[in-house]
């Protein structure tokens, strides 16, 4: 404006000592006419340079600043000049807010931005995925009209966010949701989600064992309790054949949580993820010739137990964990097995790798159990199980020492026709056994 207000007056000043110098030889007249004419002129430059000065206000945002005239180009200069300034500004929070929302689509948490009155001003995939909302279409919608959770609505408008909120939701049956609320700015609220079901199953699965591992326990520990307090009682009455079998059979139970205890250790080294012992070479043909050996001194002769090895070979692994692996298979086959039954442990060598069969043809499994007997504690029947001395964990002890080898345990069976356990174990898992010479 400074620039336009001395070229204004630089105009004005040359007009009248034109006006003056003509004044003498033209007559008044025509020195006021000139000087009418310079201030009509110079009124009409300013006029034009106005003029694009509205029209260029009227453009969109980053159109050019128009090129001015005499005083009204030191103007443009600076608009340009602040134009440009102004545009490099709006590319940056353009592209501070684009980060942002890249940032916002990656977080694994859900992420959901109301106003004042509870609408959605902004959310992400994640978000729209817990709560069943599609940015597309639900920006600008009070949320309680969308997520119509009683527990929810009620959280909302309580105004107490302190505590998150556990949300079951219909649209996702089976999901667990820890929504909070935090308030921010203007009365705005930034509503968080994350998804709980796997730490709610978790704590399920714990709360389950902790029960399970404390019912099996009390069960023998009341027996052998038992035992000992009629021994003490009566100790005198009895006779030497009676005392030997309260002895024993307090002896059994004993036993029964010496194996519970065992197989809960055996099972917490194996979950805690601690790396697998170095690898050794176990020669099949001796392991299964031991397994079976144990087998048959738990059927006691009645079953008929047999043992098929195609080619020599040797796995590479934890000797003592692939043992408790196929002593479990082998155990659960002869627990599951009626008197006269018939128990197979086969082993097959190839290219491809190794496959271990463990198969009977006792009572079988009916196919809703199937995917549930590598599960801790988990029984298809649970008077069988106790009375055959089982502690509900040889499967799951099986799954996770074949996991740590590479290997997948495949369960076939059929109610009342037997069952067929399977592991496959990968090629790099399987070497030749070394010769020796004599």
């Amino acid at each position: 404006m400074n620039a336009i207000r001395i070229g204004a007056a630089v105009s004005l000043g040359v007009l009248a000592l034109a006006a003056l110098v003509a004044w003498p030889f033209l007559g008044p007249v025509w020195a006021l006419a000139l000087l009418a004419g310079g201030l009509l002129l110079l009124g009409a430059h300013h006029l034009r340079n106005l003029d694009r000065l509205a029209s260029w206000m009227r453009e969109p945002l980053g159109a050019p600043v128009p090129h001015g005239s005499g005083a009204w180009e030191h103007v443009f200069s600076g608009l340009n000049r602040r134009a440009r300034k102004a545009m490099r500004q709006r590319e940056e929070l353009s592209a501070a807010l684009e980060r942002f929302r890249t940032a916002g689509q990656a977080m694994p948490d859900g992420v959901v931005i109301l106003n004042r009155q509870n609408q959605i001003e902004w959310m992400n995939a994640t978000a729209g995925g817990h709560l069943g909302l599609d940015s597309r279409v639900d920006i600008g919608s009070p949320i309680m009209n969308l997520v119509r959770q009683p527990d929810f609505v009620i959280h909302l408008e309580s105004g107490h966010y302190a505590e998150p909120l556990m949300l079951h939701t219909s649209r996702r049956p089976g999901t667990a949701l820890a929504l909070q609320i935090i308030q921010f700015g203007d009365g705005q609220k930034l509503v968080l989600t994350r998804d709980v079901t796997q730490i709610e199953r978790l704590e399920t699965m714990r709360r389950d064992f902790v029960a399970n591992v404390s019912h099996e326990l009390k069960t023998p520990l009341t027996v052998v309790s038992g035992f000992i307090e009629t021994l003490a009682d009566s100790l005198r009455d009895l006779t030497p054949a009676e005392a030997e079998n309260y002895l024993r059979l307090a002896h059994e139970q004993a036993e029964r949580m010496r194996r519970l205890i065992d197989d809960l250790l055996t099972l917490s080294a194996l979950e805690t993820g601690a790396p697998p012992p170095a690898d050794e070479r176990v020669d099949v043909r001796t392991l299964l010739a031991e397994v079976a050996e144990e087998a048959k001194a738990l059927s006691g002769g009645r079953h008929a137990l047999s043992v098929d090895i195609d080619g020599d070979a040797a796995l590479l692994g934890s000797a003592q964990e692939l043992r408790s692996a196929f002593s479990n298979l082998a155990s659960n086959a002869v627990r599951y097995t009626p008197a006269g039954g018939a128990i197979r442990l086969s082993w097959r060598a190839d290219a491809g790798g190794g496959l271990l069969t463990v198969e009977d043809n006792g009572i079988g499994i009916e196919a809703r159990h199937i995917p549930r007997l590598t599960e801790r504690f988990y029984r298809v029947d649970r008077g069988r199980s106790r009375e055959s001395g089982g502690t509900g964990l040889g499967l799951a002890i099986v799954k996770h020492v074949l996991t740590r080898h590479q290997t997948q345990l495949v369960i076939e069976s059929e109610l009342g026709r037997g069952s067929r356990f399977l592991a496959h174990f990968p090629s790099r898992r399987v070497a030749a056994t070394e010769k020796t010479t004599v």
